[in-house]
This record gives structure tokens, C-alpha cells and sequence, in this order.
């Protein structure tokens, strides 16, 4: 067990430093453009969440709960505060970029180059900011939550594995109202709305690449088409790359709700560290996913703007 241990606490560790690394390097491509979108603004948001995430987690489910030293409730608190509001962040940008891809995909035809309501910077900016203001305020209540209530005074030290104190046999009637309504609101709701509009994205990318056969099928392509198709194969791509995030999402915190509603935390041995894995592990390869699919990892990109800046 000892052993399995170890083995738990290197793959935090190479969960930290891989999404430490995607976050960052996903952050600095994204400032270096010269112009930021309404997309690369959810990104920039998005990845800064799980950037912050991922450190408080570290600091406190890694150093602290691992170490003997024995910290305050109010500093347990505080590091709960910090890690609920870069998690609920990064669940709420998910969920803006999925909404937004959706957007941009309906009525594509009809639509042609006209900008969507997510396009507008105001309104890209006004929406980040809701997401900080929804997170904060979910976040607040984990320092009324009461962490002592079996036992301890509000004085002791230490910091409890489930923050929510909440047992399948036992529960405070405030930790549950908080419980429920987290995982309603921050959980179940975003995970219904990503699902929603991920089935819609595949269903019209069914339609249009049955048009395009269609199309193909009844007369050769033309020299406009043909100039078209490397934008339409780079918007498909990066539209491939935001599904494929949205179903790393929606399997993570699937895994996540099943955890919180059908185990007890005072008698799952690994609740700690499969709460970890599940928290950090979407945080720690979305990145990755966007940042690739949507050519913001680009080597050329990065060497052609560190020689303008010089």
C-alpha cells in the first residue's frame, strides 16, 4: 500500500507539471497574437483558471494534507476558496467555448461572414467576467461551511479530506444546501449544456460533410472552392479539437459526479487522490487539445513573433 502510495503521488506530480507546462505555454501563445478574439479570450480565461487550479491544488492536497504540519481552519479555508474558484472557472469557460463554437457553426450557410453575439469583444470581455463573478460567488460559502461539526471547535487545526463534511449517513443541513447546489449548479448544469451542444456540433458537421459529398459527387470543384477548402480544413479542425475537449470534459466530470453522489468519503481509502486526478486531469490536458487543435502550439508561430518583437 506504501508503494501504491508513491506511485499515487508521481503521477500528481506529473499531472501538476504537464498541465503547469500546457497552461502556460497555451497563456503566452495567446498574448503574443496581435488582435485577441472572442475564442482566445475564453481560451486565455479558460487556461488561467486551470493554471491557478492546478498550483492551489498542489499547495493544498499535495503539501498540506500530505505533511504534518497542522494548518488553521481558516487557511484550510481560504486554499478551498481559491481551488473551488479556479475549478468552477474553468468549468465555466468550457462551457462558453462550446456555446460559442455552436454559434459560429449554426446556420453557417446562411449566415455566411456575419459575426455571431459572442463575436463582439464587449461582449466576449462581459462574459469572462460573469464566469469570475459566478465562481466567486460559489466560492464564498466555503467559509461558512461548518468544518466542525461532529467534533472539533472552530479553533482546531487540520483540514478535512471532503471539505463538504457530508457522509451518505450524515450531513449539516448548510453543508448540504452548499453540496447540492454546487454540484447542480457548477456541475450537473454546465455538464448537460456541453453535451447538448457537442451533440448539436456533430450533428451539423454530419450535414455539411454530407453536402460537400453531395456537391462533389455532382460537379468538380472549382479554383474558388479550391482556395477556400485550407481555411475550412484549419476551422474544421480546430472544431474536431473543441470536441474532443468536450468529451475529455464530459467523461471527467461524469466520473466526478458519480464520486460525489455515490461514495462516501469517510470510508473510500483513495478519496483524496481520485478527487485529484479527476479535478486536475481535464485542467491538466485541455490545453493541449485547444492549444494543438487549433494551431496556437505552433513552432513557426512562436519564432515569427519573438522576431517582430525584435
Amino acid at each position: 500500500m506504501e508503494g501504491f502510495s508513491v506511485d499515487l503521488l508521481a503521477l500528481r506530480v506529473v499531472i501538476s507539471v504537464v498541465g503547469i507546462a500546457g497552461n502556460t505555454i497555451l497563456i503566452v501563445s495567446i498574448l503574443q497574437a496581435t488582435r485577441l478574439k472572442s475564442f482566445e479570450i475564453f481560451l486565455l480565461g479558460l487556461a488561467a483558471a486551470n493554471l491557478e487550479e492546478i498550483v492551489i491544488v498542489d499547495v493544498y492536497d499535495i503539501l498540506l494534507l500530505r505533511s504534518s504540519y497542522r494548518i488553521s481552519i481558516w487557511t484550510c479555508r481560504g486554499l478551498k476558496f481559491l481551488t473551488i474558484l479556479g475549478e468552477i472557472a474553468s468549468i465555466l469557460f468550457t462551457v462558453l467555448i462550446s456555446v460559442y463554437r455552436y454559434q459560429k457553426l449554426r446556420d453557417v450557410h446562411t449566415r455566411v461572414s456575419l459575426p455571431v453575439f459572442m463575436d463582439g469583444l464587449r461582449s466576449a470581455v462581459f462574459l469572462s467576467v460573469l464566469c469570475g463573478a459566478v465562481a466567486l460567488v460559489f466560492g464564498l460559502p466555503t467559509f461558512l461551511v461548518n468544518l466542525d461539526w461532529s467534533h472539533l471547535n472552530s479553533s482546531s487545526p487540520g483540514c478535512p479530506v471532503d471539505f463538504f463534511q457530508c457522509s451518505l449517513a450524515r450531513c449539516p443541513t448548510r453543508n448540504r444546501v452548499y453540496k447540492f447546489s454546487f454540484i447542480l449548479v457548477c456541475n450537473l448544469l454546465p455538464l448537460l449544456i456541453v453535451t447538448v451542444t457537442s451533440t448539436m456540433i456533430v450533428r451539423i458537421l454530419i450535414v455539411q460533410q454530407k453536402t460537400v459529398r453531395a456537391r462533389q459527387a455532382q460537379s468538380a470543384a472549382t479554383t474558388t472552392a479550391t482556395q477556400q477548402r485550407p481555411r475550412k480544413s484549419a476551422f474544421q479542425r480546430g472544431t474536431l479539437a473543441i470536441l474532443a475537449a468536450m468529451t475529455l470534459f464530459q467523461v471527467n466530470w461524469t466520473v466526478y459526479l458519480i464520486l460525489h453522489l455515490a461514495c462516501d468519503p469517510h470510508t473510500f481509502p483513495l478519496w483524496s487522490e481520485v478527487e485529484f486526478l479527476i479535478t486536475t486531469f481535464y485542467t491538466a490536458v485541455s490545453p493541449y487539445v485547444y492549444g494543438i487543435g487549433n494551431n496556437l502550439f505552433n513552432i513557426k508561430r512562436f519564432i515569427s513573433s519573438n522576431l517582430s518583437s525584435t
